[in-house]
C-alpha cells in the first residue's frame, strides 16, 4: 500500500512539474520536459526488480540518439551510480519522445524508430 502512495505522489509531482514548465510559456515543446519525465521514471524504476534507471540524451551508439535510455541497476559500475558501464546497450530499451500533435502510430513506423528497434529491440 505504501508503494502505491509513493507512486501516486511521483505522478502528482510529474504533472505539477509539467504544469509549472508550461506556465512559464518559455519551454520547448519536447526537451523542456525531459527532466520531469526522467525524475518520474527513475522514481518508478526504484520500485522495480531489478531497479531501472532512465538517462536522457546519451551518446549515439550507432542508431541515432534516442531521447532516453533505460538501464538496469547491474549495468552500472559499482560505486558510480550515475554512469552506466561504457558501451552498455540499455537492457530495458530506449525512449523516443514527440509532442502531443504527433501520431504515435506514424512515429512508431518511422525510419528513426526502426533504427532504434534494430539496435535495441525495445522502444
Amino acid at each position: 500500500m505504501a508503494n502505491n502512495v509513493k507512486l501516486v505522489k511521483l505522478v502528482e509531482a510529474y504533472f505539477k512539474d509539467l504544469f509549472d514548465i508550461h506556465q512559464t510559456r518559455a519551454g520547448l515543446p519536447e526537451t523542456s520536459y525531459y527532466g520531469s519525465l526522467e525524475k518520474l521514471l527513475n522514481g518508478i524504476g526504484k520500485t522495480l526488480k531489478p531497479q531501472v534507471r532512465c538517462v536522457m540524451k546519451l551518446a549515439n551508439q550507432g542508431a541515432g540518439q534516442p531521447d532516453g535510455e533505460l538501464f538496469t541497476k547491474d549495468q552500472w559500475e559499482h560505486g558510480k551510480e550515475n554512469e552506466p558501464l561504457l558501451g552498455q546497450i540499455p537492457s530495458r530499451g530506449v525512449i523516443e519522445i514527440k509532442t502531443l500533435g504527433n501520431d504515435a502510430w506514424v512515429v512508431a513506423e518511422s525510419e528513426q524508430v526502426s533504427k532504434y528497434w534494430k539496435k535495441y529491440q525495445l522502444v
